[in-house]
């Protein structure tokens, strides 16, 4: 069983949560990772910052620009997660990012040196479903790392059906329009009726939830309608101006996971 699976397997209430690589420092990656493992994390997803991002919000589009300043690429970032699994030996890892960096620097390349450093599965929202199909599902599979898709209330129940049957991780539940970073979920019966539909299609695959979950009572109602949720804008805003990223990024998550 890979480290995905387990993590569902072990845990009801899971959490997810994003960071950007290279923010707020160069080299604050992998000690946010270890920190926030640390502290009760049961998914990290390390944001490959670019400059052109489709979903992500103001306050993440500030720390991929922030990182990319600080001098933050493909190639620093899987030097910096060579030791990633000796700082963060068990808990699932997960890029996320866009398809262009990917492109540039050769997709087999990427995920081949993905997989070397440890690296779990990818996000790449705006990889088309039909071109991960035909060229690349079968590299995903050789370099063992799984794929995450992405589902929103205008998903089609004949895509969603194909993303359940291609997933070998998660379903990212979209809570709703928009980019990340809001603050709450809006219009909570719309998002009700939402996850409840998704919920009684009778999928083969668990679920997170993520946009707009910034704060425990958020994530404990994501909880309601999902095995778990996604949080990373409040993440980074937290982590705004600190003088010890990783210690304010612990007390963040103890907050988040609190009984």
């Amino acid at each position: 069983m890979n480290r995905i699976a387990n993590a569902f397997a072990r845990n009801h209430k899971l959490l997810n949560v994003y960071f950007t690589a290279g923010y707020p420092r160069l080299h604050d990656t992998l000690p946010l990772a270890k920190s926030l493992a640390e502290a009760g994390a049961d998914i990290l997803e390390i944001g490959m910052p670019f400059s052109d991002p489709l979903a992500d919000g103001p306050v993440i589009q500030r720390s991929s620009s922030a990182a990319l300043a600080n001098g933050m690429n493909l190639p620093v970032l899987f030097e910096q997660l060579r030791e990633l699994r000796s700082a963060v030996p068990d808990t699932p890892v997960l890029l996320m990012g866009y398809l262009n960096p990917v492109m540039q620097f050769g997709v087999e390349r990427f995920l081949q040196q993905a997989a070397a450093v440890g690296v779990d599965g990818l996000i790449l929202p705006d990889l088309p479903l039909d071109e991960y199909e035909e060229l690349y599902h079968p590299l995903f599979q050789h370099y063992g790392l799984k794929a995450v898709f992405l589902i929103t209330p205008q998903t089609s129940e004949e895509r969603i059906r194909r993303l359940d049957a291609l997933s070998e991780a998660f379903l990212y539940l979209v809570s709703g329009p928009g980019t990340t970073g809001g603050t709450t979920l809006p219009d909570e019966e719309m998002q009700k009726s939402y996850f409840e539909r998704i919920a009684g299609m009778g999928l083969n695959t668990p679920r997170l939830i993520g946009f707009g979950i910034a704060d425990k009572s958020g994530f404990d109602r994501a909880c309601n309608h999902a095995e778990g949720a996604i949080i990373g804008s409040a993440l980074i805003r937290a982590l705004d101006g600190v003088p010890d990223a990783p210690a304010e990024a612990a007390r963040f998550v103890r907050g988040i996971k609190a009984q």
